[in-house]
Parts: C-alpha cells; structure tokens; sequence
C-alpha cells in the first residue's frame, strides 16, 4: 500500500498545502481509494503521479468544507475523462443529499454508477464497514462540532514465503504448480508424490494497517480504533499551547495526536491538518508542532503535500 498526501491544510488552503485528501494507492489490484475530498484536490492529483482513473471509493470523514468542496468537481470530471467505471462513496449521512444538490442545480450529469453508503450505523455498532476479502475498513464517531468519523484499513494476512530452494532440493518442477503450492494446496506429482503447499510455506506475514483521523478532539474511540496500526494519520490543528482553542473549536493539538499514537501502540505518527497560523516564519511553525509530538511519540513525521509513504506488509 501506497500513501500520498494530496492536502495538509487545516480550513483555508496555502500557497504550500492545499486543503484534506489523502490518497491511498493499491498497486498490487490497479487501484486507488481517496480519504477526504477538499477544494482543489483534482488539481493535486494533476500534480502528482497518481492515476485518478483508478479511483474507485471515496472516504469522507465529515461534511465540512475543506473536506468536501472538492468532491462534485472531481466526480464531474471523472465522468467527462469517460473513463471512471465506478466509484462507491462512504461518508455521514447528508452527503448524498448534498451531492444531489450540487449536481442537480449545477445539470451535472454523472454517466457511472455512483454508489453513497452512509457510515453511521457501521460506526456505532462496531461493524466492517467494507470486507473485499482483501482489504477491511473499520469506522468509528469523532468528537467534533458536526458527526465525524475515523476510518481504519487492515490489509489480511500475507501467505508465508515461499521456500523455493527446498521445492528445487525434493525435485519439484518449476512452473504453475509452485503458485498452487505457495497458496497451501496439496498438489499430486507426476511422480505420484503427494505434497502438501503449507510445509513449503513459512508462517504468514501480517498484512499491513493504517488510520485517517480528522476532525477531532482527543477521544477514547480514536485510540481503539488505532490499536496496533501501523501507521495512524491524525490531524493535529494547533500548537500545545492553543489547546484551550483546540478544545472549543473541538480539534486536536500535536500532544494530543501524539497521545493518541501512544495510547494506541501504534507504529509511525503522521501529523496533518495544520492551521494556516502556523506557516514558516510565523512565531510557532510545523517544525515546533513536530518537535511538541515527538516529545509525546518519537516516531512521528510531519505531512506534506505529495508525501509518499510506502507500507509494506513483508516488513510489517
């Protein structure tokens, strides 16, 4: 799986980072799925290596501006590319109305199906959102001024490695039938030998898991819904010292995404979401928001606009 930052903006876009979308690329299945959809983001996507044609869902977190705004521009020019096959769309429960206004007024015609699935129960109850037997998607509610919600991606199980060089010592051909041997099979030779896959394999890898979380203040469903990620993407809109804002506008700060992190167990930190205030030069920068975490949770990075981020599933 494949991570890039396509907006790191919290409210109003920079000059250095647009406003909320986080792209998650699948290469292994020719697919890319969006996390938030703020003004601007096809144009991110221009300016980046990503192919939007393989977009296929898309994630909203909540239903404010800087993270919606983008969506009916981009779904409008999916559909003049001629080339969109699909996209199924997850998020709070007006935003079907909200894109069927937009489209109507605008005589948007979309020519694909598009699929809304409102994550509210799913959220509550504690049920799989989204199981393609590859890829399972979790939810749970944020603490925020309007419902939001946090997503989760767990990626199952790798099969264990493959032991070629002891398939090649019992004299095992190559070909095909390594393929039906390192998914498990039991598989009959020429020769009449029976040979079972699973003692040619190793144990198998887990597979790898992230979490987008914004817009919130620190909340106890964050951290179970975080446990053990591998990586937790959290917004961290102010400073330390802001945190009595925070608190009001209902945000986080940097120690509360840190917080967070730790509570949680999981493995990498990645800050996003900051306010316009704390742009270089200004009094408090991203570099002392980053240092205010890493404090709390060392292993913490500060996102960028088209940030790449590799997780790999042999390595987690």
């Amino acid at each position: 799986m494949q991570v890039t930052f396509l907006g790191t903006s919290s409210g109003v876009p920079t000059r250095g980072r647009n406003v909320s979308a986080v792209a998650l690329r699948l290469p292994q299945r020719a697919e890319l799925w969006l996390f938030d959809c703020g003004e601007g983001t096809q144009h991110q996507f221009l300016r980046s290596e990503l192919r939007v044609s393989q977009l296929s869902r898309i994630f909203i977190t909540h239903m404010h501006g800087d993270h919606v705004f983008g969506l009916p521009g981009l779904l409008a020019s999916l559909g003049l590319a001629g080339t969109c096959h699909g996209i199924d769309l997850y998020g709070p429960d007006p935003l079907r109305d909200y894109l069927e206004g937009v489209l109507r007024t605008s005589s948007t015609r979309i020519g694909y199906p598009l699929r809304t699935h409102r994550v509210k129960q799913a959220a509550q109850s504690g049920a799989v959102l989204l199981d393609d037997d590859d890829l399972q998607v979790r939810c749970t509610p944020l603490t925020h001024r309007v419902p939001a919600f946090a997503y989760r991606v767990d990626q199952r199980p790798r099969p264990g490695r493959f032991a070629v060089e002891q398939a090649q010592a019992l004299g095992i051909p190559p070909g095909p039938i390594y393929a039906r041997l390192k998914a498990g099979d039991t598989v009959t030779l020429d020769d009449g030998r029976i040979i079972n896959g699973a003692t040619l394999c190793g144990p198998p890898r887990p597979g790898c898991s992230l979490v987008y979380c914004t817009d919130t203040v620190f909340c106890d469903a964050a951290v179970e819904l975080a446990r053990g990620a591998d990586l937790l993407i959290h917004e961290s809109t102010f400073a330390h010292g802001e945190a009595e804002m925070a608190i009001a506008k209902q945000h986080s700060t940097s120690t509360m995404a840190a917080q967070t992190a730790l509570a949680a167990g999981v493995k990498q930190l990645v800050l996003t979401h900051l306010s316009p205030r704390y742009m270089p030069g200004n009094p408090v920068t991203p570099d002392d928001l980053l240092a205010e975490a890493r404090a709390i949770f060392p292993n913490t990075e500060l996102a960028k606009d088209f940030l790449t981020l590799e997780l790999s599933a042999a390595e987690a």
